[in-house]
C-alpha cells in the first residue's frame, strides 16, 4: 500500500479503549506523527464485550485519581469530538454486610472527598429509597457515588478514535504486528503491510499483550506477567415494572454492587445486567491443551452459568425482580489479569523508549485516565501524578507463569476484597527465599512478600493466633501487636536481628562513574570508605528515588535501594549510562542481616570479628564476622547503634546462627516500620514519591545547589526555594485514643479545610505515641499546631511535632 506510513514518532499496538485513548491524548498534545495498529477492527478484544461500568471507587489513591479523570472526561467527550455516545450517569450503591466493610467505605469516601468527589455513607433505608426493588433487611449500610454509571464501550472507543484522527493521529485497522526489531535507537514494527520505523512503541494489545511482549524479548524485554481470565455477565429480558418506574422517574435505578457476595447489578435498557466475580473462577489459554488462538476477535467462550450460580441466587434474593426477566443473553469473554489485578501503565522493563498499557480488568473505567498517563510517559518520561501503583516495573523476575496464574485466580475470586493492613494473600508465594528462611519460620516468623522475597513481618509465640482470619481487621490490635512491642523493646534495650533478603543492590564502576552520579543526584557523593543517602529527582524536582551509596574507590560504587525498587532504580541508573561504565545487578547474590541495639557492638565482639567497631556512623568496611567474609555498614534504619551485615548467600546461615546464638532477638518488618517512623525515616513510594518535591519532603540538606552539575530538577528546585514551598513533611502525634494506624493518604483537616495527608503511620513503642508522617500546608508546620486526621470516617486530634525524630532526636544512640 503506497500510503502506508513507513515512519512515525510513536506506534501504538492495539485498538481498544486504552490504545485509542493514548493516541487521542498524544494527538491533542500536538504529537501528530503517531500511528495506531489494530489487528482486526477497533474494539475487537476485551473492549467489545466489556460491560462498560465507570466507577470512581478505588482502594488505591493513584487508581482513583485515574478513574476520576476518565469519568469526568467521558461526561464531555461526545460533545468535545462531536460523536454521539450513550453514557448513563446513574450513581451507584455499594452494599455492606459488616462493620469492616463500612470502615472500608469510610476510608475510600475520605479519599474521594480529597479528590473532589462526593461519596456518601448511607443507611439501608436511604439505599432503598434510591433503589426500591432492593431488599435491605440484612445490610449494615452502604456507599453512594452519584457520578458512577455506564458507557457504551464501542461508542467510547470510536469517539476517542475520531478525536485522535481529527487532531492528526493515524489508525491502521486490519494490520496485525508480526514482529519487532531494533536498529540503533529506533524501533522497527513489522506488519504484513510493511515496516514502520519509530522512536517509541507502546504495547496496548489487551489480552494479547503477553504475545506482543514476546517480540521484545530479544531486545531486553521479559515475559509479560499476566493471565487471561474468563469473565461472564448476563442480560435479562425486559421488565415492565422496571420500565414503568424508569418512565415515571425519568432515569435509571442506580447500579448496585454487593461487594461481599461479589457481583454488580445494573439496569440495561429496561432489563438487568448481572456481573459476578466468582471464587471458582477459570483461566483460559494457560495450558498446551488450551492454546491461545491466533485471533479471537469478537469471539466469546461457551456459557458456563453453573460457575456463577451462587451469585445469581443471591442477587435474585437481593432484587427479586431479577428472577422475572429470564436470561436473554450471556456474555463470557476473555479479560486480562496482572497478578495484583491492577493494569500495567508505563515504561516497559528492559526496553528503552518502549511502553505498556495493558492488563486492564476495568479497562473502560480506566481507559480515559490510562491514555493520559501513558501519553505523559511517552512525551515527558514522567507523569503528573505518582503512578507507581500501575508501573510495569513493580513486577520483577519472580512473576513466572505459576505465580501469575495463582495470583490471577486469587485476585479475580476476591475482586472486591478488603485489603487489610496486616493481611498477606497466600497464593503464589515462596518465590524467593532467604538463605535462612527455614530458620526464620522455625523461630515463628509470620511471612510477607516484598518483591517476591519472603521476610518475617513478626514472630509468633506458642498459642498466638496465626490464622488468616485473625488478620482481617483494620485495627492495630491483633496477635501481632504485643509481639511487635516486645521486638521493639528487645532492640531498644539489647540487640535484635532482622533477616532482610532482597535489598536491591547495584555495582557501578568505570572511569567517570563518580562524575556520572554527580549529574544524577541532588547532593554530594561520600568519600571512599563512607556511605550516604542520595536523592534522585525528576525534571520538576520531585522525589524519584532514594539510594544508599557506598564508595569503594574513586569510581567504584555500590548502590542499595528498596526491594520493590529493583527494576525501577536500575532503569534510573541505566537510562543514560555512558559508554565505558559498567552497571550490574547483584540483588540475588547477597543477603543482609540488620544487627541493631545498644548491645550490638558487644555481640560482634562475642561472635568474633576483625572489623574495627569504633568506626563512625555511615562508614563501611570489609570484614570477617564469625569466620565468614562480609561487608559491615554502620547504619541502622531502626535508629539504634547497629550494623548491616552484607554477605554472599552461602555465608548467611552461619552468620545468622552466630548472631542468634549470641543472644540477638529476631524481629520483623512491622517492628522495623514502627521504629523507622519514630525516627522520621521515609519509606519509598509512601513518604517518598513523585507527588512531592525534595524540598517539600524535607530533604534540603541532601541538595547541593552550588555544585556545577545540572542534575535533574535543579532549576525547578531553585525556583521553589526562592518562592517557598507550598507544603512540607511533618511528624504528628495522634493524641486522641485511636485503635487504628492512619492509612496512606488519610486526610488532615484544619477545621473544615483540607490541609494535608498522612503518608505513613504506626504506634511507636519506644515513645509510647501513635505517630503519623505526612505532608502539610507550609503555614501550619509550626510545632504545637493542633489539627485533625480523618481515619475511617472519624476525626482524631493530632499535634504537629518538631522537625526532628521523635526518638533520640540528637541521634546519640545511633552514633554511640
Amino acid at each position: 500500500m503506497s500510503d502506508f506510513p513507513t515512519t512515525a514518532r510513536v506506534v501504538i499496538i492495539g485498538g481498544g479503549v486504552v490504545g485509542t485513548s493514548t493516541l487521542y491524548h498524544l494527538a491533542k498534545a500536538g504529537w501528530k506523527d503517531c500511528v495506531l495498529l489494530e489487528k482486526n477492527e477497533l474494539t475487537a478484544g476485551s473492549t467489545w464485550h466489556a460491560a462498560g461500568n465507570v466507577p470512581n471507587f478505588a482502594g488505591s489513591w493513584a487508581v482513583m485519581n485515574m478513574q476520576r479523570y476518565g469519568a469526568a472526561m467521558y461526561r464531555t467527550l461526545g460533545t468535545d469530538v462531536d460523536y454521539p455516545m450513550n453514557y448513563h450517569v446513574t450513581g451507584s450503591i455499594r452494599l455492606a454486610h459488616s462493620k469492616e466493610r463500612m470502615q472500608e467505605f469510610e476510608r475510600v469516601a475520605g479519599m474521594g472527598r480529597y479528590q473532589g468527589l462526593q461519596m456518601d455513607i448511607m443507611t439501608p433505608k436511604e439505599m432503598q429509597e434510591l433503589h426500591p426493588f432492593m431488599e435491605t433487611h440484612d445490610l449494615t449500610g452502604g456507599l453512594w457515588d452519584p457520578l458512577d454509571g455506564d458507557i457504551d464501550p464501542a461508542q467510547l472507543t470510536q469517539a476517542l478514535a475520531k478525536g485522535a484522527r481529527d487532531a492528526g493521529g493515524r489508525i491502521e485497522r486490519f494490520c496485525p504486528v508480526t514482529g519487532i526489531d531494533r536498529d540503533g535507537d529506533e524501533w522497527i514494527v513489522k506488519t504484513d503491510k510493511g515496516d514502520i520505523r519509530c522512536e517509541k512503541v507502546v504495547n496496548c494489545a489487551g489480552y494479547y499483550a503477553q504475545r506482543v511482549g514476546e517480540m521484545f524479548k530479544p531486545h531486553g524485554g521479559r515475559t509479560v506477567p499476566m493471565v487471561v481470565m474468563s469473565h461472564q455477565y448476563f442480560l435479562t429480558g425486559q421488565l415492565p415494572e422496571l420500565e414503568e418506574w424508569t418512565k415515571e422517574k425519568g432515569h435509571k435505578v442506580p447500579l448496585l454492587r454487593d461487594v461481599d457476595i461479589s457481583y454488580y447489578l445494573r439496569q440495561d435498557k429496561n432489563g438487568l445486567n448481572l456481573g459476578p466475580y466468582e471464587r471458582n473462577c477459570k483461566a483460559h489459554w494457560v495450558t498446551p491443551e488450551d492454546p491461545m488462538p491466533e485471533d479471537f476477535s469478537f469471539q466469546l467462550y461457551p456459557d458456563d452459568l453453573e460457575r456463577i450460580e451462587y451469585q445469581i441466587t443471591d442477587a435474585m434474593e437481593r432484587v427479586p425482580l431479577l428472577g422475572e426477566g429470564g436470561i436473554e443473553r450471556n456474555i463470557n469473554g476473555p479479560i486480562p489479569y496482572a497478578p495484583d489485578g491492577l493494569p500495567m501503565i508505563g515504561p516497559m522493563p528492559g526496553c528503552p523508549n518502549a511502553f505498556e498499557g495493558h492488563s486492564f480488568t476495568f479497562g473502560i473505567a480506566q481507559g480515559g485516565g490510562a491514555g493520559k498517563v501513558l501519553s505523559e510517559w511517552i512525551m515527558h518520561g514522567e507523569t503528573e501524578d505518582d503512578m507507581w501503583a500501575v508501573d510495569p516495573r513493580r513486577y520483577t523476575d519472580y512473576t513466572d507463569h505459576d505465580h501469575c496464574l495463582a495470583k490471577a485466580l486469587e485476585t479475580y475470586g476476591h475482586e472486591y476484597a478488603m485489603h487489610f493492613p496486616h493481611h498477606e494473600w497466600p497464593a503464589g508465594r515462596d518465590k524467593k527465599l532467604s538463605p535462612v528462611d527455614a530458620k526464620i519460620r522455625e523461630l515463628g516468623g509470620q511471612m510477607g512478600a516484598f518483591n517476591g522475597w519472603e521476610r518475617a513481618n513478626w514472630f509468633a509465640k506458642d498459642g498466638d493466633d496465626t490464622s488468616e482470619e485473625s488478620t482481617q481487621t483494620w485495627e492495630r490490635n491483633g496477635p501481632w501487636e504485643q509481639r511487635i512491642k516486645e521486638e521493639v523493646e528487645a532492640v531498644r534495650d539489647g540487640v535484635g536481628v532482622l533477616d532482610l533478603p532482597g535489598f536491591s543492590r547495584f555495582n557501578l564502576t568505570g572511569e567517570g562513574a563518580a562524575e556520572y552520579l554527580r549529574g544524577l543526584i541532588a547532593g554530594a557523593l561520600p568519600k571512599v570508605g563512607r556511605m550516604n543517602l542520595a536523592y534522585f529527582a525528576d525534571s520538576r524536582g520531585r522525589i524519584l528515588t532514594e539510594m544508599s551509596v557506598m564508595r569503594h574507590g574513586e569510581d567504584h560504587f555500590t548502590l542499595i535501594t528498596a526491594a520493590l525498587a529493583q527494576w525501577h532504580d536500575f532503569d534510573v541508573l541505566n537510562k543514560n549510562l555512558p559508554a565505558g561504565l559498567t552497571l550490574t545487578d547483584h540483588t540475588t547474590e547477597f543477603s543482609t542481616l540488620i544487627v541493631t541495639g545498644p548491645k550490638s557492638r558487644t555481640l560482634f565482639e562475642t561472635i568474633g570479628t576483625d572489623a574495627d567497631l569504633s568506626t563512625g556512623w555511615l562508614t563501611h568496611q570489609s570484614a570477617t564476622v564469625a569466620g565468614k567474609p562480609c561487608a559491615l555498614n554502620r547504619v541502622s534504619f531502626a535508629g539504634e547503634l547497629g550494623w548491616e551485615i552484607h554477605a554472599e548467600n552461602a555465608h548467611m546461615p552461619a552468620l545468622y546462627d552466630a548472631v542468634i546464638g549470641a543472644g540477638a532477638t529476631p524481629f520483623g518488618m512491622y517492628a522495623l516500620n514502627s521504629m523507622r517512623i519514630e525516627k522520621g525515616y521515609r519509606a519509598w513510594k509512601g513518604d517518598l514519591s513523585t507527588d512531592y518535591t525534595l524540598l517539600e519532603g524535607g530533604h534540603e540538606r541532601f541538595i547541593k545547589f552550588d555544585k556545577p552539575q545540572d542534575f535533574p530538577g535543579k532549576a525547578a528546585l531553585l525556583s521553589e526555594k526562592q518562592s517557598g514551598r507550598k507544603k512540607g513533611f511533618v511528624t504528628m502525634t495522634i493524641d486522641d485514643a485511636c485503635v487504628f494506624d492512619a492509612p496512606y493518604m488519610s486526610t488532615i483537616w484544619n477545621g473544615d479545610e483540607v490541609v494535608g495527608e498522612v503518608t505513613s503511620s504506626a504506634m511507636g513503642y519506644r515513645t509510647n505515641k501513635c505517630i503519623a508522617l505526612g505532608m502539610l500546608r507550609a503555614d501550619l508546620l509550626e510545632p504545637g499546631t493542633k489539627l485533625e486526621v480523618e481515619i475511617f470516617g472519624a476525626r482524631y486530634g493530632v499535634t504537629v511535632q518538631e522537625d526532628q525524630p521523635m526518638w533520640d532526636p540528637a541521634n546519640e544512640r545511633l552514633r554511640a
